[in-house]
């Protein structure tokens, strides 16, 4: 193995709403005990998921698979209200919402914009949980679209009364040329006047640049089902630099390393630090100079739901 120099990139791993899912679970865990049904995956992570389960969590994608009289918790993703009065149809225990805050502002954008008459274009992915759930608070009225070529060719009934709104983990640069291609398409669109991309997405895309100019290749630690850690990889991509998304260190491909003497090293934002340090640790033990990259600091903490947050 050739690699000499590791650099991780900070800001990386868990965000303020990933954080605030997974104390709810663990707190729901504690408080309440198994068994504890959330309705998707809590946060979009393989080792995170399976730690849950093995503690008794069910992860379920369809409100059937919930009992009556159940415990449940909704996913940081956020769910539409048909779900939600469903679930509250069902007669469950009790219901805790581990909804990211900056998820449920887009969704409260919808809601306002869609009691104005506006035609909202939602950017993001059809079939992603969070898009899911935000189109379902005015489905009639939303109209979702995942790149420029969608852009280009959508329509709504009134052109003139259009706002665009964001999925949360999106790439920056990305959205920018499918907002760019909206507005050309709709020269009176309005956009929200904060982005709805989250800060985490967005600092943790700008490390990945920041990582670029001084390494050979990116590992991206997140599972393949994490919109935002996928999009690290693109950005990497986008850049000229070889980018691999692994869940852990036995995904590792050693032939990728063939000629490589410096690695960047990052993680998505629902990744737990213990599977970056693993793999800084796997080149450090081979002689590797592990150093970080990367200025910005995270002071953001989002409370827990208060039904949690009041009971004993």
């Amino acid at each position: 193995m050739t690699v000499k120099k590791v650099i991780l990139a900070q800001p990386r791993g868990f965000c303020a709403g990933v954080e605030m899912a997974v104390a709810t679970v663990e707190r729901a865990l504690r408080q309440y005990g198994p068994p504890l049904y959330v309705f998707h995956e809590i946060v979009h992570n393989r080792y995170v998921v399976d730690e849950f389960t093995r503690r008794g969590v069910r992860f379920v994608q369809s409100l059937g698979e919930v009992p009556r009289g159940a415990k449940l918790i909704f996913s940081a993703h956020g769910v539409s209200p048909r779900v939600s009065a469903e679930a509250r149809e069902k007669g469950v225990q009790f219901i805790t919402d581990a909804t990211c805050p900056l998820v449920e502002k887009v969704h409260r954008e919808v809601r306002r914009f869609a009691s104005k008459g506006y035609w909202i274009i939602l950017v993001g992915h059809q079939n992603h949980d969070e898009i899911v759930g935000t189109s379902g608070e005015a489905p009639d009225r939303v109209r979702v679209v995942g790149n420029v070529e969608e852009a280009q060719a959508a329509s709504v009934p009134d052109p003139e009364k259009v706002v665009v709104l964001t999925q949360t983990t999106l790439s920056v640069d990305d959205t920018r040329e499918i907002v760019d291609a909206l507005r050309e398409r709709f020269p009176h669109m309005l956009t929200p006047a904060k982005e709805d991309i989250c800060y985490a997405t967005q600092n943790r895309q700008d490390a990945v640049k920041q990582l670029i100019p001084n390494v050979d290749l990116v590992l991206v630690i997140g599972s393949p089902n994490s919109e935002n850690s996928n999009q690290l990889c693109r950005v990497a991509r986008s850049q000229g630099v070889a980018a691999y998304l692994v869940n852990d260190l036995s995904e590792i491909d050693p032939v990728w390393l063939q000629n490589i003497e410096t690695v960047g090293i990052t993680s998505g934002a629902s990744v737990p630090e213990r599977l970056v340090q693993e793999v800084a640790d796997y080149f450090k033990e081979r002689g590797a100079e592990v150093s970080n990259i990367g200025l910005v600091e995270e002071n953001v903490h989002f409370a827990l739901p208060s039904e949690l947050a009041r009971a004993t």
